[in-house]
């Protein structure tokens, strides 16, 4: 049957939204009945029906639409959550990149921020003499160093009570632990802290044991560097032979500088990882490469005849008042056994050294040597048989030649001299007479072959080849003066070297200051491409020989160089000195050189004074005592035995045919 609809009713189902009592007498209602009232399509409400009682209270308000934007919790829950795990996926790959792809790369980059490298100093090697008493050694030394950004925050008990004492406390404690003043340690740690430095160098070459006091401090950030101080404990008697080395390491001049290769060695690696607060990771990754200790090198030079020579030498100085002086005392196979120059300088305080006391005046100081010279024009004479021993010259009181007027050192009348006597007299005149029987050029041939102008092949640093002008280019006096030892300079290693030649029976050797290199003491010779040379023959020096004792005889120059129980031979030397600072001759250079004993000579001892200013200028009085205490000396040091008296010279002088009775 039909129904009919009840107006606000459609179907069975009320229209009226029942109210929350309405709905709790009725019963529970739908989901869809709860739900806001139901409108017709022009919008309007149902009317009413029989349901409308039920609906006292006033309609709910409706409801907003579920709004599921930023705002919302559960969408800003989600986000979150997104975001949460793109941030935790970054790091993932970042994790990933590091530990699996760029592990190797990262681990070294790390390491390399650690990693510090030292250098481990080579131990430069030790210079002994020919007995191997120590001339020069290198003693270990440390350096101590400083990270201010550790050291800051230094604490010490003071008073019974624990206090930060930071830069201020570390210096001074490490001041009076090395023994030196604080406020230098103090501005350094100051500044490295301004610049954030961690490394700073606070002392340099303290002794290990003031090392193990500053150690025992404890205070953070301070360390060490190994290093080594050079030491010479003969002073100054061999400074400016041995040369010396600077702050830096480097050698400055003498055989410091020429032994380099030899001595240096090859500084060595200490590689290690480092914490940041500036200590050494035990466990890191530590590696050194050791260094290569430098060679010894022993020399020809015997130590206790250097010493005496150089106190001779100072005294003569200062007794004579000369601007300087030197001694070359050497063997007939010429190996050096002293080389003495005054002034000198101490090398273990190399920053009070005179600029001008720096150099072995004996390699590098080039003069005229005078009288010394005649030997070379004698020695030519003899060997180019223009003259013998015999061969009577006579002397005028003065000569001219070349438009100059020359004369001797002393005023005298005509003299009668053999050439044996001209040399012994050293008679300037009597020597041009005899060498004008030589053409330049032979002069010039014997003066290169005896080693003027050229050095002695040592290479001993700032060796002078001294002055000798190609005979071409000489002057038409300079002709002359060459044959007396004016207008040619020398070294005093050459001069010597001209007397050891005579004393070799005419060879000459090459001059030699190092005897071996090597480890502990085993030494080996060093390489020498020089050789020896005939200059003259054995029968020629034997006839220099005894003319140059002529010359320590009662008629010569020289009765001063005599020594007591053996036979000299030698010759003086007195020249005007050429001042290169001045441009022009001043003062005089006054020499002796001479060899004993004569008849089988052990040494060559050669003096020479520069510009003496207290009583006489001549070789045979300010040159020749000196040779003669050096020349003793060497003789019994060297347990040489007495040679007897002086052999009888050769006539000095001769009897004109004229004056001889029949």
């Amino acid at each position: 049957m039909s129904t009919s609809r009840r107006p606000g009713v459609r179907g069975n189902r009320p229209t009226a939204t029942p109210s929350r009592d309405a709905g709790t007498k009725l019963g529970r209602t739908s989901s869809r009945e709860s739900g806001r009232p139901r409108t017709d399509r022009s919008g309007a409400s149902p009317r009413p029906g029989r349901l409308g009682s039920l609906a006292a209270a006033p309609p709910r308000r409706p409801r907003k639409p579920v709004a599921l934007g930023v705002g919302h919790p559960r969408r800003r829950a989600r986000m979150l959550l997104v975001a949460t795990l793109f941030i935790f996926s970054l790091f993932a790959a970042q994790l990933l990149r590091i530990q699996g792809f760029d592990a190797q790369s990262v681990s070294a980059q790390a390491l390399k921020s650690r990693l510090h490298t030292s250098s481990v100093p080579a131990q430069r090697g030790s210079i002994v003499d020919a007995n191997g008493t120590v001339l020069a050694a290198s003693l270990d030394r440390v350096n101590i160093v400083g990270d201010a950004t550790a050291t800051v925050v230094y604490k010490k008990r003071v008073d019974g009570q624990v206090r930060t004492v930071g830069l201020a406390g570390a210096a001074t404690d490490i001041a009076n632990a090395v023994g030196v003043q604080p406020q230098p340690i103090l501005t350094a740690l100051q500044q490295a802290e301004k610049k954030g430095s961690q490394f700073t160098y606070l002392a340099k070459n303290v002794t290990p044991a003031q090392w193990k006091a500053v150690q025992d401090l404890q205070i953070p950030g301070i360390s060490s560097e190994a290093s080594s101080e050079r030491d010479y404990p003969q002073g100054t008697s061999l400074a400016p032979l041995l040369g010396w080395i600077d702050a830096s390491g480097q050698p400055g001049g003498g055989v410091e500088q020429l032994e380099q290769k030899a001595l240096n060695g090859k500084p060595g690696k200490h590689v290690y990882e480092q914490a940041p607060d500036g200590t050494t990771i035990a466990s890191g990754d530590n590696k050194d490469t050791p260094a290569v200790d430098g060679k010894n090198v022993q020399l020809t030079i015997d130590n206790d005849l250097q010493w005496y020579s150089q106190n001779a030498l100072a005294e003569a100085v200062k007794k004579a008042g000369a601007l300087s002086g030197e001694i070359v005392v050497m063997d007939p196979k010429q190996n050096l056994k002293a080389v003495a120059s005054y002034p000198s300088f101490d090398n273990n305080n190399i920053a009070s050294a005179g600029s001008s006391d720096l150099q072995s005046r004996p390699f590098t100081d080039a003069y005229e040597p005078g009288s010394t010279g005649k030997i070379i024009t004698m020695s030519a004479l003899l060997q180019e048989g223009k003259a013998t021993p015999a061969s009577p010259v006579v002397v005028p009181p003065t000569l001219t030649r070349a438009g100059t007027t020359f004369h001797d050192a002393e005023v005298h009348g005509t003299e009668n001299l053999t050439l044996a006597g001209v040399l012994a007299q050293s008679s300037n005149i009597g020597t041009m007479l005899a060498g004008s029987k030589l053409p330049s050029s032979t002069i010039y041939e014997y003066m290169q072959k005896f080693g003027l102008g050229q050095t002695s092949g040592i290479g001993f640093p700032g060796e002078s080849d001294g002055v000798l002008t190609p005979f071409q280019k000489w002057s038409d006096t300079q002709k002359y003066t060459v044959l007396f030892g004016q207008g040619v300079a020398a070294t005093g290693i050459q001069e010597a070297s001209i007397f050891a030649t005579i004393a070799n029976g005419g060879v000459k050797e090459p001059t030699k200051l190092v005897s071996g290199i090597g480890t502990g003491n085993d030494f080996t010779k060093p390489a020498d491409d020089r050789s020896s040379q005939r200059v003259v023959s054995s029968s020629v020096a034997t006839q220099i020989t005894k003319m140059m004792e002529g010359v320590v005889s009662g008629d010569g120059t020289a009765k001063a160089a005599l020594v007591p129980g053996y036979s000299i031979a030698g010759k003086t030397g007195t020249a005007n000195r050429y001042d290169p600072k001045l441009g022009r001759y001043d003062g005089y250079t006054a020499s002796f050189i001479g060899f004993a004993p004569a008849s089988n000579p052990r040494y060559i001892v050669a003096v020479t004074l520069q510009r003496p200013t207290k009583g006489s200028i001549y070789g045979g009085d300010v040159a020749a005592p000196v040779f003669s205490q050096v020349m003793s000396y060497a003789l019994k040091n060297g347990g040489v035995p007495p040679s007897g008296k002086q052999a009888t010279p050769y006539p000095l002088t001769f009897q004109p045919e004229k004056s001889r009775k029949p």
